[in-house]
């Protein structure tokens, strides 16, 4: 009996170690699975039935390789990217590396706020009242000052999306059609390169880094025992990391399988044509819960980008951080405009071909970051080894050459 209540305690403990740190990688790879990445799943669904099941599985690997080198960064550096590369390299190429992706994260707000908009018509409301709604209610929680704040508000709305999600699966049911697919066709390689580049886009490594190393100096000012506070944060950074790129590409695979067998016909900018083919094949209570899941997915992937985004800018820049608020003003008010002018037709068609450019813009911010994790002068005691840097490399290779290969 001692020993099981010892065993208990240890577990226990281990437990609260593992959720002082928990959130960061967590978010960053739900808010992976945003609009964009749910429409691309959906697409696959309807264009190759369970046929990319295999592939999306796969990609958890590089997804988790790649996103555990930006929180290591951001462990070992106690800073953002932004603020290491600035640093260590120059100001110019900070900047290099933040601004294509703030240009990019300009056009995935859009995305964003159509999927909540397209999601919130599902249930009945118009556009016009939405976006603004949403808007004001995303300046409002990014301009909370604690990045604690933040994630008591998101992770919640992460269970839900995963919920509504699997809801939408379980009324869609099976369907028989084979998780291995393989042709060597152009249309099948984009559609290889669409979720390569939904898998991992550049906000993620910024957000994941900055976000780290807010948790751990937090932790570490609410403790008395310091010491050893980097290396509990790093056991539980590549547990969560592995834990969110796994739950991030099954929400992939949840929503090829939800649509496979759709019409290639379907119009997924139109909540009537969404509606109304979510109705025959899951039933009539799909397209709210379908509605919910995007609703949930697009606000999470908003904030996480906003943050990701203005951080990687004002670190950059090296600027104070009170400014990352302009930031997000400046980034967000020309998206929502967009949003409620432009046809959602337009916005969404335009969808895939912005996810294989993910794939290139990644390239710079990739490449340095490979070179940071192996660099002992800034990584210290936890500099990448030599095979951790090798599979590193390989993997953004990897998703390189998927980018490379859509535009044949």
């Amino acid at each position: 009996m001692i020993d099981l209540h010892e065993n208990f305690e240890i577990n226990k403990n281990k437990i609260k170690s593992y959720l002082k740190f928990f959130g960061p990688a967590w978010l960053v790879m739900i808010a992976d699975m945003d609009a964009s990445s749910t429409i691309g799943a959906a697409e696959t669904g309807v264009l190759f039935k369970y046929g990319l099941i295999w592939f999306m599985l796969i990609l958890i690997i590089p997804l988790y390789i790649v996103q555990e080198v930006s929180g290591r960064i951001g462990i070992a550096t106690g800073s953002g990217l932004g603020d290491v590369i600035r640093k260590n390299y120059s100001r110019k190429t900070a900047l290099i590396m933040s601004f294509p992706m703030a240009l990019t994260d300009v056009i995935t707000y859009v995305i964003e706020y159509v999927g909540i908009a397209i999601g919130l018509e599902l249930m009945g409301m118009p556009v016009l009242i939405s976006l603004p709604i949403i808007y004001i209610i995303h300046l409002f929680v990014v301009s909370k000052k604690e990045y604690n704040t933040t994630e008591r508000i998101l992770i919640p709305i992460s269970l839900i999306l995963i919920a509504a999600f699997v809801a939408v699966l379980f009324l869609r049911g099976p369907v028989n059609s084979s998780p291995f697919y393989f042709v060597p066709s152009t249309s099948y390689l984009f559609i290889l390169a669409v979720n390569v580049g939904a898998v991992i886009m550049p906000f993620m490594l910024f957000f994941q880094a900055s976000a780290t190393a807010n948790k751990v100096d937090g932790v570490q000012k609410s403790v008395t025992e310091k010491h050893n506070i980097k290396k509990q944060a790093m056991r539980s950074m590549k547990m969560e990391t592995f834990l969110g790129a796994t739950v991030s590409e099954l929400l992939m695979v949840i929503i090829e399988m939800a649509f496979s067998g759709v019409s290639t016909t379907t119009n997924f900018a139109s909540p009537v044509q969404l509606s109304s083919v979510l109705d025959v094949i899951a039933g009539s209570f799909s397209p709210y819960l379908f509605g919910i899941g995007l609703i949930a997915a697009g606000f999470i992937a908003l904030i996480v980008i906003s943050l990701g985004s203005a951080w990687g800018i004002v670190e950059s820049l090296g600027i104070k951080k009170t400014n990352t608020f302009k930031v997000y003003v400046l980034e967000s008010l020309p998206a929502v405009v967009l949003g409620m002018i432009v046809p959602a037709t337009l916005l969404v068609n335009t969808v895939l071909n912005l996810l294989v450019i993910f794939v290139f813009v990644l390239i710079g911010p990739g490449v340095i970051m490979g070179l940071i994790a192996g660099n002992k002068k800034i990584m210290d005691i936890y500099t990448s080894k030599l095979k951790y840097r090798i599979v590193y490399w390989i993997s953004l290779i990897f998703v390189v050459m998927f980018g490379i290969l859509a535009l044949y």
